[in-house]
């Protein structure tokens, strides 16, 4: 793919700018302080074994649930606790969504990106906000927008001086309950000069296709990660859980679980995409054209 993005840094880590290919990635809500810390370690362990930069995700809230009974986690004081305790023990870069703006605050002392969930890419008054606070922010396009349309969203946050940006494509409606991944987006995005983020779990997912709760395709996640890495992007965004068909103590189901990613398929997928994205830049580099 012809253009290379700006580079961001997060933390110790650099995503775009021709740097080789970031993984993004946890479980899709917090459990507790136990269970980050051991799955974080272990994803860090699988991506460092790889030589692949790593950014650990978790939410302390998903204030997006189909149903209220649906799980959302611990909530924004303990979550972002629990999230500042993974950052120094591991000394990993974390990354939470943020749904309003009374969050950002606290948020933003702890993360070192603050996401902007699908269905809040248009709220302007919560993205100025995260833009404001200076911390990389990593907008994910709504489920109903074109991909030219994150141009708009790109200014909301450049208007504010903060040009470190992310821009995470995570399937587009197709019908109901079920979503659709046109590569082309990842073209077009990437256009606007921004590193570019595949979100390969949530673009399985099948919104409220469970009835209380979303269903999705787990085993379409290798697939689309390989075809985006191709096309080529910036870093892969994947939900990960040791167990995701697993319910929790009080009998709820795990949030996400459909289409969150196995650890223990971790290795082999980032031995393929690693393989993929050197390939796609090896290509460039012979073509005279720039890296992905």
């Amino acid at each position: 793919m012809s253009g290379s993005t700006r580079e961001v840094a997060i933390g110790s880590v650099r995503i775009g700018g021709g740097r080789p290919l970031v993984l993004i990635g946890g479980p899709c809500a917090i459990e507790d302080e136990k269970h980050a810390l051991l799955t974080a370690e272990r994803i860090a362990a699988i991506a460092a074994d790889r030589g692949v930069p790593y950014i650990y995700k978790s939410s302390y809230d998903k204030a997006n649930r189909s149903s209220a009974r649906g799980y959302r986690g611990p909530g924004l004081t303990e979550g972002l606790r629990i999230l500042r305790k993974v950052k120094d023990t591991l000394g990993l870069p974390v990354l939470s969504d943020v749904h309003q703006i009374e969050e950002i605050g606290p948020a933003a002392e702890v993360l070192d990106v603050l996401q902007i969930p699908a269905f809040l890419c248009r709220q302007t008054d919560l993205i100025v906000a995260a833009a404001r606070t200076g911390k990389p922010v990593n907008v994910k396009k709504g489920q109903f927008l074109a991909p030219e349309d994150m141009k708009n969203i790109a200014d909301k946050v450049t208007g504010e001086g903060n040009p470190a940006l992310l821009l995470t494509e995570r399937g587009t409606t197709f019908g109901y309950h079920n979503l659709v991944v046109d590569m082309r987006g990842l073209v077009v995005m990437r256009a606007l000069g921004f590193p570019v983020v595949f979100d390969a779990t949530h673009s399985v997912q099948l919104p409220g296709g469970a009835g209380d709760r979303s269903g999705g395709e787990r085993k379409f996640v290798p697939a689309l990660a390989r075809a985006a890495v191709a096309v080529g992007v910036d870093a892969l965004f994947m939900e990960m859980h040791e167990d995701p068909d697993r319910t929790l103590a009080d009998g709820r189901t795990l949030s996400d679980g459909p289409n969150m990613l196995r650890i223990d398929d971790l290795p082999r997928l980032l031995d393929a995409v690693k393989a993929i994205d050197a390939s796609v830049r090896a290509a460039a580099r012979s073509t005279g054209e720039a890296s992905p």
